[in-house]
């Protein structure tokens, strides 16, 4: 479900309910083929400084049948940006290109295009690597050896695409940060790695299934 930004400490506005959706590719063209961007989503209206979001070479994003994702044009750069340098690490190919799926909002900044929420990477949704995380960290408390607990953290570091991601994300930068806000990068790893790590648990609750990113 998609959710908005907070005031630091605070809670999320209540976001209105989803309705169940089935997932398309977006801008397929991939294959033998050579790349080639693909058309714009039909009844898309993008307006001045808006535009369809688009995959990448390496990477295809995944969103909601009916659910056409618009957004400025900043961050569709942004987003690219991050995501074919992400893609190409993780051993994407133009052939095989990194499934990402994607959801927009209602609330806040996506309703002016400046928002997006990830909700899977690499056939797994943020959920389910979150839960991965988890688990491997409750195993590494359990270790006695601290080079046994030192191995397992970091090597569930270098496979769980989800915690990947958001890593890339808060490298990348310069998300929007309304005044009075904190920076617009939320996602189940926020209060480990930041950077706003003063998240309230019912904020952090809000963003355990997926990363939420504006600019």
């Amino acid at each position: 479900m998609a959710r908005v930004f907070a005031r630091a400490g605070g809670g999320p506005m209540r976001p209105r309910a989803a309705a169940p959706y089935r997932l398309r590719p977006v801008n397929s063209g991939y294959g033998r083929r050579p790349y080639r961007p693909g058309p714009i989503p039909p009844g898309v209206r993008p307006g001045p400084g808006r535009r369809p979001i688009r995959s990448g070479r390496f990477f295809r994003w995944l969103w909601p049948v009916g659910f056409p994702i618009v957004v400025v044009d900043d961050l569709a750069e942004q987003l690219n940006a991050v995501l074919e340098e992400f893609a190409q690490a993780a051993g994407s190919t133009a052939e095989g290109p990194l499934r990402i799926v994607l959801r927009t909002g209602t609330l806040g900044l996506h309703r002016t295009g400046r928002a997006v929420d990830i909700y899977g990477v690499g056939g797994k949704s943020i959920a389910r690597w979150a839960n991965e995380w988890n688990s491997a960290h409750r195993k590494a408390a359990a270790a006695t050896d601290p080079a046994e607990k030192a191995r397992i953290i970091e090597e569930e570091k270098g496979r769980n695409l989800g915690y990947k991601l958001y890593k890339a994300l808060q490298a990348r930068g310069g998300w929007a940060q309304p005044q009075g806000y904190p920076v617009q990068l939320f996602g189940p790893w926020t209060r480990l790695e930041g950077p706003h790590k003063e998240i309230s648990d019912r904020l952090l609750r809000a963003h355990r299934d997926h990363i939420h990113v504006a600019r």
